[in-house]
């Protein structure tokens, strides 16, 4: 992707969480080809320094564990230490959830969902939205999914959290569009990641089964998402907040 034009990212420092693979690596990299700086934040402090390592001298790995508050602060202490504006911030940790109903799941479980999916993109949301403020504005971005809209047998859990995630996006858009931030949520459909190996047991019964799904027929790419993702990162998302971008090959559609 070329550096300039409506989509560059150029002059701005951006903060991904869950960086260290599938959709939030891809974020990273196509944030970093637009020209920004990444801040790359991830429980798995290898995988963080791996995107990190891709990139290059402007990027910046962060551990951390975006369901605990305090992990949150202090990474947000060492991003803004090295990068004090920040215009752009990625909530897409998630934690992996398991199969069930409500008479299924345990109450541990689904507060573990919760705490990690939507509790860390409020404790991101809180420890950089200052410094955004701070900088003139950004665009904060949610990535929650298909299943937020629509559902999905035995995944109750992971429904209602991306449904929050998108009703917070909405909701902090209200609460910051006078202080020049943007909030939007974005919702991949199936994707070819880890997460549906692990869901499916491999990517080729994945492709089968979750494919036909989708209006296209297939599974979407983690560079399909970051294209998106630099969309509304971007200046020429500039009359877009409190939506929720479908990216979901069709799939909400039928």
């Amino acid at each position: 992707m070329s550096r300039s034009g409506p989509y560059s990212l150029v002059g701005k420092t951006a903060v991904v969480t869950g960086a260290g693979n599938g959709i939030g690596r891809a974020i990273a990299l196509a944030f970093a080809q637009s020209g920004a700086n990444v801040a790359c934040v991830d429980l798995d402090k290898d995988a963080a320094d791996a995107t990190a390592a891709l990139i290059g001298s402007s990027a910046l790995a962060v551990a951390c564990d975006v369901s605990r508050e305090h992990e949150v602060e202090e990474a947000a202490k060492a991003i803004l230490a090295k990068f004090p504006a920040i215009q752009v911030l990625v909530n897409g940790a998630a934690v992996y959830d398991p199969n069930g109903s409500v008479l299924q799941i345990t109450h541990t479980d689904w507060n573990k969902v919760f705490a990690v999916n939507v509790g860390g993109a409020f404790l991101m949301s809180r420890a950089i939205l200052p410094a955004m403020i701070k900088a003139g504005g950004g665009s904060i971005i949610h990535i929650a999914s298909q299943l937020g809209s629509v559902a999905a047998p035995g995944r109750a859990a992971y429904c209602a959290s991306k449904g929050a995630l998108i009703q917070l996006a909405k909701a902090m858009a209200t609460d910051h569009a006078a202080q020049n931030v943007r909030v939007n949520s974005l919702s991949p459909g199936a994707i070819e990641t880890e997460r549906l190996v692990k869901r499916f047991g491999d990517m080729e019964t994945a492709r089968k089964i979750a494919g036909p799904k989708h209006l296209l027929r297939r599974l979407g790419r983690p560079e399909e998402i970051a294209q998106a993702a630099v969309f509304l990162a971007s200046d020429a998302s500039s009359f877009i907040t409190g939506a929720d971008l479908l990216v979901d090959g069709g799939y909400n559609a039928t």
